[in-house]
């Protein structure tokens, strides 16, 4: 197989489409890599046991993370995909593990999977006297004992460390006592409230790191995202210093972006034009790549998608070569473990030439080398999209890279605006540790583990905002007040087991064959209403399932086997609440603000289609609202100034509303998030402002840091969200632009026209905010919901 010979064909596939969907390609050129030598420090049967691996140097990133670590130093190395920075933390551990035979370490990461690669890295070393044990939630009880009594360097994940080791770190103390170094791995995925509640969570471990005599040292490992030192010290609350300058070798990369074309044989709805499908795109490219001989992988925004798409890889496969359908299979979250270790190996191994993966496997295991990656729709960072593509490359090969843009206002301004993806820098990460909403149960927590003092609140937990938190949970009687701190009440159970860190606060609902009563994956909580609701078809391995009965309390949706030809889609309802404002400008015909808000949505129905997207029936529902607290940015304009700038107030909702769902798009391309993370709102009358409004807010309690950069970048965005309805071909509207996959009004009404008008009216407002503009901050309260 060669990359060119596939880039060649990749154009063939769109014959009806006379301009290609090929939008634009480049080939990246190999780097050379720049090795050093051993640092003097490594001992030698270390660096033996590397060398029978294949490794005869450390490239330069390596051992300049390497020695600020084994100095010390918290180091933070942020380098590409398959750049080796897992020697940057080996190398100090082992050699700390040589000099003092009871030194312990920590590795923490954020999937299972990661962490077993890792452990089994290690292993293959044969180093004596490591003692290395794995720590998660498939580790038998017997293995843990070990791992409490015996274990030197212990590979867990933040989920473990909060619900099992610090809410009984007596149990742990003599591996606490003499814990060295602490590795956090792939640390740019800690962003939004989990990465909040992450970086809370390393605050606690080093506070009772302090009480047994320990400090050890940071090691971080991120990809290239921007200011990683500060991003880093935000995480940690230390102070760390960053490695970005990578000395590995990269293979050469050609870079597709794909768009592709409009089917016109279908009308979508509202009679919106409609796109080859990305996923059935990526099963395509996955199919021909396979038959080339090619390993490949293609990633897929959902789990769902991942099983259609190597479906239908499967069934073209079926057609050229039966013998290669067993070489394809599907990988995501919510497998059981003993499901994902087979895929794992078999994929590992070569057994699997073509896998079709959620972003489980961005991080999950050791697989760089591959000849190509599919990535089926923009993944929401360019620092993820990297990530994944740099799982392509062998050291002497080139590699293929495609992105296939959705039907997506994001994806489609990426394909034509590709100096936006190929050309600008990786972003920086957004948490907010002060968010009340993740500080109250870390610190309730952090008070269960040892009681907090005056200095704890100053030093470790931030300062002003972590005492009025305390204060309002002393006033609910959830801690106690002594002279020497904050206590948790003895007599209680411990909290942990009943705060979130992934952010949900509705936890995992497991998914349940009624008849037999296996358990077959599970769903986030959140999201459960919508995908999980009953009447929905749900996918499982290939298998589809119609769920029956979904108990939110109980957290279990019960299914049944099934083959229907219809997919679904939920509709909901959604009003936004000001409750209070914290930044205003006032910029004549336009007012922008940012506050708290409280969102009040509820799924009411859902939508049987078929396979072109005709809808068959929709269902009425009845499922309880949900009640969100978070935070938003917004925009009301004079009515006034729409009429005169051409949208009269028949026109008004639509134009907002085309307007509000092509920003929730484009927002990704300035935060780090995805367009499922954020939500919005529009309204011709909103009781708060008094005028037309757009909202759009976090998708999470207190807030995740997006809604404020966005009114922190507010005129960029918005220029881009009207560059990027502006060069839709589409005639009215389409999910290209203004149309959204999770429309609870069925996307209607919008008006694409109307939005250009809206945002041009705002965006002349904002080129004159330093003189017209003032920014103040208040406590307004607002009055009804609105519609």
């Amino acid at each position: 197989m060669t990359v060119a010979r596939c880039a060649d064909d990749l154009p063939q596939h769109a014959d009806d489409d006379a301009a290609g969907p090929l939008r634009h390609a480049v080939r990246l050129p190999p780097r050379p890599g720049r090795s050093v030598e051993w640092p003097d420090w490594v001992p030698s049967h270390v660096r033996e046991a590397l060398g029978r691996t294949g490794m005869r140097s450390p490239w330069s990133h390596q051992a300049a993370a390497a020695a600020l670590a084994h100095a010390g130093r918290d180091v933070v190395v942020a380098t590409g995909t398959a750049s080796g920075k897992s020697l940057a933390y080996q190398l100090p551990v082992l050699a700390r593990f040589a000099e003092q035979p009871r030194a312990t370490a920590l590795y923490l990461s954020p999937t299972k999977a990661l962490a077993a690669d890792q452990l089994r890295a290690l292993d293959a070393l044969g180093l004596p006297d490591v003692r290395p044990a794995a720590l998660d939630g498939d580790t038998p009880m017997d293995a843990r004992d070990w791992a409490q009594q015996h274990g030197r360097w212990l590979f867990s994940n933040p989920d473990m460390l909060h619900r099992s080791v610090l809410p009984r770190h007596a149990r742990w103390a003599a591996f606490l006592r003499r814990l060295q170094f602490v590795v956090v791995d792939e640390c740019h995925t800690y962003r939004g409230v989990f990465g909040s509640h992450v970086a809370l969570l390393l605050r606690r471990l080093l506070r009772i790191c302090a009480r047994y005599g320990s400090h050890p040292t940071l090691v971080l490992a991120s990809a290239t995202v921007a200011e990683p030192a500060a991003f880093a010290s935000r995480l940690t609350g230390r102070d760390v210093v960053a490695v970005t300058d990578d000395g590995s070798p990269g293979a050469g990369r050609t870079v597709a972006l794909w768009e592709p074309p409009l089917l016109p044989e279908l009308v979508g709805e509202n009679g919106a034009p409609v796109r080859r499908a990305a996923g059935a795109e990526a099963a395509r490219m996955l199919a021909d790549l396979v038959v080339e001989g090619a390993r490949t992988l293609a990633f897929v925004r959902s789990r769902r998608g991942a099983e259609v798409t190597a479906l239908g890889a499967q069934r073209l496969l079926a057609d050229v070569d039966p013998a290669l359908v067993e070489r394809v299979a599907a990988y995501r979250g919510g497998y059981l473990p003993e499901e994902r270790r087979a895929l794992e190996v078999a994929l590992a191994s070569g057994e699997l030439l073509g896998v079709a993966t959620t972003n489980a496997l961005e991080l999950g295991v050791d697989i760089a080398g591959l000849d190509a990656v599919v990535v089926a729709g923009f993944p929401g960072t360019r620092a993820s999209f990297w990530q994944q593509s740099g799982r392509a490359g062998r050291a002497r090969e080139e590699a293929l890279v495609v992105l296939v843009a959705r039907d997506d206002p994001m994806d489609t301004y990426l394909v034509h605006h590709p100096e936006a993806l190929l050309g600008a820098p990786v972003e920086g990460c957004v948490l907010d540790p002060h968010n009340p909403y993740v500080l109250a149960p870390q610190l309730v927590c952090a008070a269960a583990e040892l009681p907090l003092t005056e200095h704890d609140v100053a030093e470790v937990f931030g300062g002003a905002p972590a005492a009025a938190v305390l204060d309002e949970l002393v006033a609910d009687g959830v801690l106690r007040r002594r002279p020497t701190g904050w206590f948790w009440p003895s007599t209680r159970e411990r909290p942990a087991g009943s705060v979130d860190i992934r952010g949900s606060g509705l936890g995992q609902v497991a998914v349940v064959e009624g008849e037999t009563g296996r358990m077959l994956g599970t769903v986030d909580g959140p999201s459960a209403p919508a995908t999980a609701h009953p009447g929905a078809v749900y996918l499982h391995r290939g298998e589809s399932y119609l769920v029956e009965d979904l108990d939110l309390d109980a957290g279990v949706a019960l299914v049944r086997s099934a083959d229907p030809d219809w997919r679904t889609d939920a509709r909901s309802t959604a009003d936004v609440e000001v409750a209070r404002v914290l930044a205003h400008r006032d910029l004549g015909a336009v007012r922008v603000s940012f506050g708290e808000v409280t969102v009040t949505s509820q799924v009411v129905a859902y939508q049987r289609r078929a396979p072109d997207g005709t809808v068959l029936e929709t269902v009425p529902l009845d499922l309880p609202e949900q009640t969100l607290h978070t935070r938003g940015v917004w925009y009301d304009l004079d009515e006034g100034a729409l009429i005169a700038a051409g949208v009269p107030p028949v026109r008004i909702p639509g134009a907002l509303h085309a307007a509000e769902h092509a920003a929730i798009g484009l927002l990704p391309l300035f935060a780090i998030c995805d367009r499922w993370d954020i939500g919005g709102m529009s309204t011709a009358l909103h009781p708060h402002t008094g005028r037309p409004t757009v909202f759009v807010h976090d998708g999470h309690p207190g807030g995740a840091g997006f809604a404020e950069r966005g009114h922190a970048v507010l005129a960029a965005w918005l220029t881009a969200t009207r560059d990027a309805i502006r060069g839709c071909e589409c005639r009215a509207g389409c999910p290209s632009c203004v149309q959204s996959p999770k429309c609870g009004n069925g996307n209607v009404p919008l008006d694409k026209a109307g939005a250009v008008i809206v945002l041009g009216v705002v965006l002349d407002a904002l080129s004159g905010a330093p003189e017209a503009g003032r920014t103040t901050s208040s406590a307004m309260h607002g009055g009804p919901t609105a519609r």
